[in-house]
């Protein structure tokens, strides 16, 4: 009875999740590997685009809120020069700026026709449309890696889920019986594989809908912004 207790608690030794990885093969430690950094890699981006996304939605909403609350377009500009950048501020700021061109050319130019006021309102245009694009390339950066994560995490799990089975095959093929004890580390490697892909991929995907999600709030608030700030300049500059 002992020497078969004593050969239950190696093979229960040689079946944690540690002993796992270290006795598999050199492709499977490769996929191994791979998940583990691309799950190092996800969790940074997730912890560092979540505190940028909180920031910029939370200075966004206040900027937006200064500039209602203030009448005079040069007092926002001082205010969002002394406050810290937002995707709303910085279109401000862009749009502003090229008004700012704008005026004082036409001081300069004082023959100022139909067409070149609707030319002016189209450089505003494409300076906040600018503005935009910038600061949503911003803010999707690093996320593709998620979506990248979250798609390719499982399949290569399973290539090293495969490749685990094909070595117990060849095991069995080689030792020519099919006992447990034959059988069970291939397949249990096998499903180490697949599980550590899966705990990369899930985390993965929720955060790279949450954030999908946030970068459309912000880039809503920052088109909603442009359409209000083009009014503006018509009614009192135009």
């Amino acid at each position: 009875m002992l020497p078969l207790i004593l050969q239950a608690g190696a093979g229960e030794a040689r079946l944690d999740i540690i002993s796992l990885i270290l006795n598999a093969s050199p492709v499977v430690k490769g996929v191994l590997g791979l998940l583990i950094f691309m799950s190092a890699a996800s969790w940074f981006v997730i912890g560092s685009k979540a505190l940028y996304l909180s920031s910029a939605s939370s200075r966004s909403a206040k900027f937006q809120d200064a500039f209602w609350k203030t009448g005079r377009l040069d007092e926002i500009w001082r205010m969002s020069e002394a406050a810290s950048p937002s995707p709303v501020g910085e279109v401000f700021r862009a749009g502003y700026t090229e008004l700012a061109k704008l005026q004082k050319r036409r001081q300069e130019n004082a023959d100022g026709a139909s067409e070149a006021m609707l030319g002016d309102i189209e450089s505003i245009q494409r300076a906040l449309h600018r503005a935009s694009t910038t600061a949503i390339t911003e803010m999707e950066s690093r996320v593709p890696l998620l979506g990248t994560t979250a798609s390719a995490g499982p399949f290569i799990g399973l290539f090293g889920t495969v490749w685990g089975i094909m070595n117990s095959f060849r095991n069995i093929g080689a030792k020519g019986a099919a006992n447990l004890a034959t059988v069970a580390p291939g397949i249990a490697e096998a499903l180490v594989a697949t599980a550590i892909g899966l705990m990369a991929a899930i985390p993965a995907v929720i955060f790279y809908n949450y954030f999908s999600r946030r970068i459309r709030v912000i880039s809503s608030d920052m088109e909603t912004f442009s359409s209000d700030f083009l009014n503006i300049v018509r009614r009192r500059f135009f």
